[in-house]
C-alpha cells in the first residue's frame, strides 16, 4: 500500500504564500490520483485540488481557482500545492491524498494558518 509523507504547512499572514509536498511510497500503481483535500474542526473534509496520472488538468475547487496551483513530479513520486494570495479562510489541516485501484490513502495532514 502506498504511504504518504507532507511537508510545507505553517503559518502566514494573508496575501502571502506557501508550498505544500507530498511524496509517496511503498507500493501503488502508476494509475493514480494525487491531490489534496482540507479541513477543520467539527467540518468535513473538502477537496481542494486532485490530478490524475494520465492527465495535465487538475480539477479545482471553486474557492481555490485562481490561487492554488497543482503539479506533480511522476519522477518523485511528489506532487506540490503551491498556494498564492492566501486567505484566512484557507486556514486548515491539509490532507495529501492518493487513489489507486487498491484504494484510497491519506497523509497525516500539514497545519497551515493564515492570519488576517
Amino acid at each position: 500500500q502506498a504511504q504518504l509523507e507532507e511537508s510545507g504547512g505553517g503559518l502566514v499572514q494573508a496575501g502571502e504564500s506557501l508550498r505544500l509536498s507530498c511524496t509517496a511510497s511503498g507500493t501503488f500503481s502508476s494509475i493514480n490520483t494525487m491531490g489534496w483535500y482540507r479541513q477543520n474542526p467539527g467540518n468535513e473534509r473538502e477537496l481542494v485540488a486532485t490530478i490524475f496520472s494520465l492527465s495535465i488538468t487538475p480539477n479545482y475547487a471553486d474557492s481555490v481557482k485562481g490561487r492554488f496551483t497543482l503539479f506533480r513530479d511522476k519522477t518523485k513520486n511528489t506532487a506540490y500545492l503551491q498556494m498564492n494570495s492566501l486567505k484566512p479562510e484557507d486556514t486548515a489541516a491539509y490532507y495529501c491524498y492518493l487513489r489507486d485501484s487498491r484504494g484510497n490513502y491519506w497523509g497525516q495532514g500539514t497545519q497551515v494558518t493564515v492570519s488576517s
